[in-house]
């Protein structure tokens, strides 16, 4: 039986897509500002349940969405990618090409964004780094059979906590191999620049295993409501599995939750789910909301939602473009006001970064919203990359 969809419906299907993308990117934002003016309020990972304020705890909590969701969709638009219209095709070329620009603009253009020099005093390799090599990854292992994808990405998800206590000796390829795939820490801790893993590879790989996999879900021959009641499924699946581990303290999670002195604790305890590397419990988390978000989003046609879209829609020059954008912001309120906290200015509030993280909003969709124009009509290859 051939079903028979209509064009407006198959730009609903993949609409969502970036409409997730926009929303998890628009969050992040609220973090980055945080980071640029409130950094004297550091977080630790996990978080200091007992001296973090709950408004910086549940900020920081909303923000743990954005890199699982990013790696997630990252896998799902690589099998949309794979699987156009005229048939399947191999992925390899283009996941492996954009893995390594994203490498190279992880290593020279975000790194200055984050710290205003060139070079750095520490290279960091972050998020944009470990998206770069796990699409590279993913550029050898989609041609698996998809069952196989999906195993393997449970187990590397789910197994990670297995080799939690491996340790070796600072210099050797052991502690080099575990540095970059499972123990964050310095690759070069000596010299005129540091390296220093922010976001270890092998959990990530499995996420975008797991986007990969899912990737069916939004073939054109499923119909909308079985989607959703698989999205619903898969994401209440993984918050009721993460409910029985977290709950009983029983796996996923190195930090086991404990009674604070009043109920807010309590539930801030629970929810304090390690990032660097990402637990169990914190993929369950964040990637169960996740689901169920994409299945609720699908339902709605807004403004908001369309705004959503069009970031999504042109994911890297957003996030250059806002992480620039707070530089400038960072260094002018320095000049301006001065550095009240260390060698930088920040607000004393965190009510302030939320005013400044929504004021921003408007500010930066504009060359977003042109730049995605632009992205759908240009045939210059290299936009598709951005």
């Amino acid at each position: 039986m051939t079903i028979s969809i209509a064009p407006a419906l198959l730009r609903t299907r993949i609409a969502v897509i970036d409409v997730m993308r926009g929303l998890v990117m628009l969050i992040m934002l609220f973090d980055h500002v945080r980071e640029t003016v409130f950094l004297h309020h550091q977080v630790s990972d996990p978080m200091q349940v007992s001296s973090v304020d709950p408004a910086l705890f549940f900020t920081r909590l909303a923000a743990h969405v954005c890199a699982p969701m990013f790696v997630f969709l990252t896998g799902l638009s690589a099998w949309l990618y794979a699987h156009p219209a005229a048939g399947p095709r191999s992925a390899s070329g283009f996941l492996f090409k954009r893995g390594l620009l994203l490498v190279v603009l992880e290593l020279v253009f975000v790194n200055f964004a984050w710290s205003g020099a060139f070079p750095p005093a520490v290279l960091y390799l972050q998020v944009i780094w470990v998206i770069g090599l796990a699409m590279m990854a993913l550029a050898v292992l989609h041609q698996l059979p998809l069952k196989v994808l999906a195993l393997l990405g449970v187990a590397i998800v789910a197994g990670q906590h297995l080799f939690t206590h491996l340790r070796a000796e600072q210099g050797t390829p052991g502690y080099y191999l575990l540095t970059v795939l499972l123990q964050r820490g310095f690759l070069v801790a000596d010299g005129a620049m540091k390296i220093k893993v922010s976001y270890p590879l092998l959990p990530w790989i499995g996420v975008i295993l797991l986007g990969y996999a899912a990737g069916p879900l939004y073939a054109r021959g499923r119909t909308p409501e079985g989607r959703r009641r698989l999205l619903l499924a898969l994401g209440g699946a993984s918050l009721l599995l993460l409910a029985l581990l977290r709950g009983f303290n029983l796996y996923g999670e190195t930090m086991p939750w404990v009674a604070g002195d009043s109920a807010l604790q309590t539930a801030m305890s629970v929810l304090n789910f390690t990032k660097y590397p990402p637990s169990l419990d914190f993929l369950l988390f964040t990637l169960g909301i996740g689901l169920l978000g994409l299945a609720w989003l699908e339902t709605l046609d807004n403004w908001f939602v369309r705004a959503c879209a069009t970031f999504g829609g042109a994911p890297m020059f957003y996030y250059l473009l806002h992480l620039y954008l707070l530089l400038v912001i960072g260094s002018v309120l320095t000049s301006v006001l001065g550095a009240n906290h260390g060698s930088r200015y920040g607000v004393e509030h965190l009510w302030q970064v939320w005013l400044i993280a929504l004021a921003l909003m408007p500010v930066l969709y504009w060359p977003c919203r042109a730049f995605a124009n632009y992205k759908r009509t240009s045939k210059q290859a290299w936009v598709r990359y951005f």
